[in-house]
């Protein structure tokens, strides 16, 4: 340990050099706040333009381009000063001040909003790659989040991100960190949009045949389904009829949920029993199914024992069910891969017909707004178990279903392992940083010391 010294953020390599964060970056503009409220407006926004970085779109120190509101041109001259640059590091200014995002290739020119805070590191002082992962050390956010002002919401300033001190080894090392973490990193996100590519083929495909019924409106016209086999555009009719849903292929039958799945609810075991938690049983509960970051649950943040088991009605929720939240908010969804419990803000379908948990689970993301509407509540709206299985939902013929198993089943498959590795090169990348930003392994461009 006598390599070593005790940092605001743990423990550091002696020969680490340090500064203040304001001595690391461009003189002018290094740390510069968004624009005032006064300078910019959500009704300044346009459909085509510049993008333009909320903290909603601060990812995992990465920019999520979903939804990013655009300025105009006009607006983009305006507050050039506020333009972002390959190298800047975005910070939230408000709320969760530690969440931050480093600015690549295809955010430059980009512009920032009055709610984050840019800072543009000077590259022959520090890499910053090497800089954006700093700031993900744990020591680092508890640290960020302990200094920052507000008594209702903790606030960043100019003031507190010059003064924070940066520990840092050789450039080259900075850089050798950089590749080896922005690496995994980057095949993180790899892996994470080709889920999303691979999702939206099997949504496409479920939209075509059982929401828009693309095959039986080719056929209705005289027309042969398009990119579709001849035994398989058999099984579709050639006609529509009138029913309770509008109007569906005719033959194809309609039912409530509970006719195709079983449905079953959760509760929570009393957190005043300790011999309830901890023990080697998945827990789920909404949460869990918001961090979901492809289509399968593959881990909780909270277990229970046999004996919390006990205290849940519905038992295990076997793997490969379809899981719903039906409050808090309402309509989180994904496959479970492995047996979990849940609690009373999910619902859990279980096939019991040729209608399986990938047909509820497409059915369910374009059915949402349907799902909602039996919703109640007067604290937070709910859907309950009951109301739920009483929905409405068209059945398709069990051989059509089984086509589209075996389509979606291999982009589902690709999901789950793509899900798989990501956990592993997650668990990788965390566990190597802090040790890489400490020093205590230390690399210097091929070699590697611990």
């Amino acid at each position: 340990m006598d390599d070593y010294i005790d940092t605001e953020y743990g423990l550091m390599r002696k020969s680490h050099e340090s500064a203040r964060l304001k001595d690391l970056c461009h003189a002018e503009g290094g740390i510069q706040t968004g624009p005032f409220g006064s300078q910019l407006h959500q009704k300044d926004y346009v459909d085509v333009g510049t993008p333009i970085v909320t903290v909603e779109n601060l990812g995992e120190n990465r920019i999520e381009s979903t939804d990013v509101p655009r300025v105009s041109d006009a607006d983009r001259e305006r507050l050039g000063r506020y333009s972002l640059k390959e190298g800047d590091i975005v910070f939230s200014r408000v709320g969760s001040v530690d969440r931050r995002a480093l600015i690549r290739k295809t955010e430059d020119g980009w512009l920032f909003s009055g709610r984050c805070i840019r800072v543009r590191p000077d590259p022959a002082k520090i890499d910053s790659g090497f800089l954006s992962w700093f700031f993900g050390l744990t020591g680092f956010v508890n640290h960020i989040n302990s200094i920052a002002v507000g008594a209702t919401m903790p606030s960043l300033n100019t003031s507190i991100m010059e003064g924070l001190p940066i520990y840092y080894p050789s450039l080259e090392e900075q850089r050798t960190i950089a590749h080896i973490l922005g690496t995994l990193d980057d095949k993180i996100e790899l892996n994470r949009r080709m889920n999303e590519t691979l999702e939206g083929i099997a949504r496409a495909l479920f939209k075509s045949w059982f929401i828009d019924f693309d095959p039986v409106r080719a056929k209705a016209e005289g027309r042969q389904p398009f990119g579709m086999d001849a035994e398989t555009a058999a099984l579709f009719p050639d006609q529509f009829e009138d029913s309770e849903l509008g109007e569906i292929p005719k033959g194809w039958k309609i039912g409530a949920i509970q006719d195709y799945y079983d449905i079953l609810g959760g509760t929570t075991p009393s957190t005043k029993v300790a011999g309830y938690w901890g023990g080697s049983i998945p827990f789920a509960t909404p949460k869990d199914l918001s961090t979901v970051s492809s289509s399968y649950l593959v881990s909780t943040e909270r277990s229970i024992t046999d004996e919390g088991l006990s205290q849940i009605g519905s038992g295990i929720i076997r793997k490969g069910s379809f899981l719903l939240s039906s409050r808090a908010p309402i309509g989180y969804m994904a496959f479970n891969d492995v047996d979990v419990a849940i609690n009373q803000g999910i619902i859990a379908a279980a096939s019991k017909s040729s209608l399986s948990p990938s047909y509820i689970y497409f059915w369910s993301s374009f059915k949402m707004e349907y799902i909602k509407s039996v919703a109640n509540g007067s604290t937070f709206l709910e859907v309950s178990k009951g109301s739920f299985k009483k929905l409405k939902m068209l059945a398709p013929p069990s051989e059509l279903i089984g086509i589209f198993n075996s389509h979606v089943d291999q982009q589902l498959s690709a999901i789950l392992n793509n899900e798989k590795e990501n956990r592993t090169l997650v668990e990788l990348r965390d566990s190597l940083l802090p040790k890489l930003i400490s020093g205590e392994i230390r690399v210097n461009g091929i070699g590697v010391n611990i």
